[in-house]
């Protein structure tokens, strides 16, 4: 019943910046953790990005200083804030929640978006 829809991706120059949005809804009713995957082509899946609900944020050392990772509680929403984008960030970005009290690498109890494409190319 949780759905996670995400937003905001496409073809941008090197250099420049896109913001994802991440809008989740159906049955939520505990505290989630919400983060952004990445998955280049044959790639595994890696972990960009991440918010707890207590406000701890983390990044990969490969984009720390460019994203920046938010969400409004309120509308259940989360976003990521891409500058500076580089030939290393291409691929498709996936939103992710995670129940409170789980780690990341419980992979079986994170719920996924469908994702998003990014593409940097001039």
């Amino acid at each position: 019943q949780v759905q996670l829809v995400e937003s905001g991706g496409g073809l941008v120059q090197p250099g420049g910046s896109l913001r994802l949005s991440c809008a989740a809804s159906g049955s939520i009713f505990s505290i989630n953790d919400m983060g952004w995957y990445r998955q280049a082509p044959g790639k595994q899946r890696e972990l960009v990005a991440a918010s707890t609900s207590g406000g701890s944020i983390n990044y990969a050392d490969s984009v720390k200083g460019r994203f920046t990772i938010s969400r409004d509680n309120a509308e259940n929403t989360a976003y990521l804030q891409m500058n500076s984008l580089n030939p290393g960030d291409p691929g498709v970005y996936y939103c992710a929640l995670k129940p409170y009290g789980r780690s990341w690498a419980d992979v079986w109890a994170i719920y996924w978006g469908r994702g998003t494409q990014v593409t940097v190319s001039s």
